[in-house]
Parts: structure tokens; sequence; C-alpha cells
């Protein structure tokens, strides 16, 4: 029985990674071996796209939107109509003198929403129900990733249908996010930094404030160069017989070369998200005030908490199908690594 040398097989593994990244730190890659194509839409043309890709199969993700609520109130429960109308009489009553004109109104809307945006409505969570809450995140990422890869294939599928098979590489996605989140602890280290910088007074100013947000800023690029591709890695590694690490390292193939331009896309994609909830929320926040100063019968209508976890499941499914769509875009333009 022949053995195969360890050591030559690690040689050969470093040689194809080399040959895969031909990149190397400290060193200037001349341009023209690192141009690597890749086609995309415009950033509002490719946010159209994905909408439009949700909206045509809206029954599907409609009922996938309540499916999530339905679980999650089930098992976990939502933010309090009761904390949002103590705030709001808070506020009411300290900012009467400030926030009195329309712009004031506005200014209250916004506070508001801050506050239920940063779970400052919500009791805080058992270990529990963290846990419930990330299966529950989990299970929607796989299902909306299975429904569209079998509907872009041509496919008729229900909802059950992805229900059921979707979760066949929740295993595998776990050991992937768990990279994600060790992948994120530069940044997680940036704010408790900052939390203690702040409390200390060290940002007060001076050469310490400077060389804070020099390091914080080269660390939190650390970890969003980092994240680029495992994002990647957490669509590959659904498909069928496929490995955490292997995902990773496909995904990093991809993603050599053109890694500024796919993050500079998920960026958008959080910047987006976070204007159509202020777009969608405040407005809605000035009128259910309004509605409720008039009738105060119906106060204790929790149209704010209904409204935060539609607006998460909603979220869910778009951010899931944005990195989706995004990923088959950078498949689609298939050349070699530069």
């Amino acid at each position: 029985m022949v053995h195969k040398n360890p050591l030559l097989k690690i040689k050969q593994n470093v040689k194809s990674f080399l040959k895969r990244r031909p990149h190397r730190s400290f060193r200037v890659t001349r341009r023209r071996d690192y141009a690597r194509s890749l086609k995309l839409p415009g950033y509002f043309a490719f946010t159209s796209y994905v909408c439009k890709t949700i909206w045509s199969n809206r029954r599907l993700f409609g009922l996938l939107m309540v499916f999530y609520i339905t679980i999650t109130i089930s098992m976990v429960g939502g933010a309090s109509q009761d904390t949002y109308n103590t705030i709001k009489s808070t506020l009411d009553m300290t900012g009467g003198s400030v926030l009195s004109n329309g712009f004031g109104e506005i200014g209250k809307a916004g506070l508001l929403f801050a506050t239920a945006i940063t779970g400052g409505l919500s009791q805080s969570l058992s270990d529990v129900q963290q846990v419930y809450t990330g299966i529950i995140m989990l299970i929607v990422w796989l299902t909306s990733i299975w429904l569209l890869r079998n509907i872009l294939a041509g496919r008729k599928v229900k909802l059950r249908d992805g229900l059921y098979n979707a979760g066949a590489p929740i295993v595998s996605t776990f050991v992937v996010m768990i990279l994600l989140l060790v992948q994120l602890l530069p940044f997680v280290l940036v704010l408790i930094g900052y939390g203690a910088a702040s409390t200390s007074g060290l940002l007060a100013g001076g050469v310490e404030s400077m060389l804070f947000w020099i390091a914080a800023g080269l660390m939190t690029m650390l970890s969003l160069y980092w994240i680029t591709s495992t994002l990647f890695a957490l669509i590959i590694v659904t498909l069928p017989g496929m490995y955490p690490l292997q995902a990773a390292k496909m995904a990093g193939n991809l993603v050599v070369g053109r890694r500024l331009r796919i993050l500079f896309r998920f960026l958008w994609m959080l910047l987006s998200t976070v204007i159509a909830w202020a777009i969608i929320m405040i407005p809605i926040i000035m009128i259910d005030s309004w509605i409720k100063g008039v009738w105060s019968a119906i106060s204790w209508v929790p149209t704010i908490p209904v409204l935060l976890l539609v607006l998460s499941a909603l979220t869910i499914i778009w951010i899931s199908s944005y990195v989706y769509l995004l990923y088959r875009k950078v498949v689609a333009d298939d050349v070699d690594p530069a």
C-alpha cells in the first residue's frame, strides 16, 4: 500500500493556493496582473432587480414572512407596546418645549425609530430566547435561498417544500457562521474599546484620540475584508455535498481581484436597508401618534411592535435575496483569478 508523503501534499496545497491567489502581502501587484472582469448592473438597477424578483414571488415570500412572524411571537415574543407608550410619553413631557413644531414631531419620531431599531422596545431575551431567535433567522435565510435557487431554475415550488428541504445544510451553515463571527472579532474589539475610551475620556482629543481612530479604522477594515468572501460562503455551503471549509475556499477564490467592488455592494445593501426602514417607520410612527392622540382608546393597539416584526421578516428575506442574486451575478462572470 502506497502512502502519500504528507509534506508533498502540503507543498502541493501551498502551490495550488499561490496559483489561485497571485497577490502577495507587502508587495505591489501590477494592474495588468490583478484586473478581473465583473459585469454588474448599477447599484439602483440591481436593487430594483432584487425587489422585482421578490415582488414577482410575493405570495411565496409573503407566506414566509407570516411563518417568521408567527413562530417568533410564539417562541420569542415581540416588542412591548407598553414600553413604547412609556417612551413616547416621556418624550412628549421632556421634549415639549424643544420638539414642539413640525420638525419637532419628526425629531420625536426619529428618536422613537432609533429606540425601536436598537432594541429599546424589547425586554431582555433569555439565553433560550436568543437561541430561538438565531435558529428562526437561520431557517428563514436557508429557506429564502432554497426558494430562489429553485425559482431561478424554473421549478414551481411551495413554501412547504422550502421549509422541509432547506434545513439540510444547517450544521455546515452554522460552522460558516461561526467563522463569520470570528472574523467580526476585530470590529467587536473596536466597539468595546470605544466604550472604554469614552468612559475614560481618551477620546477628548489629542494624539491618543487620533491613534485610537486609526487603529479602529484598520480593525474595521480587516473585518470587512474577511467577511466579504464569507457572505458568499454562506450561499455556497447550501449546495448539496458542500463542506464549510471548501465553501470558504471557493468563496475566497470567487472574490479575488474584485473584493472591493463586491464589498461596496454589501455596504450599499446595508445602507439601503436602513434608509428603507427610516422611510417606512418614521411616517408611520408620526401617523400612529396623531391617530392615538385623537382616539386615546386605541392606544393599546401594537402598531409599531407589529411593524417591527414585519420589517424584520422582510429584511431577512431582502438581505438573503440580495446576497444570493449578487452571488449568481458574480458566478456568471466566470474568469480566472487575478
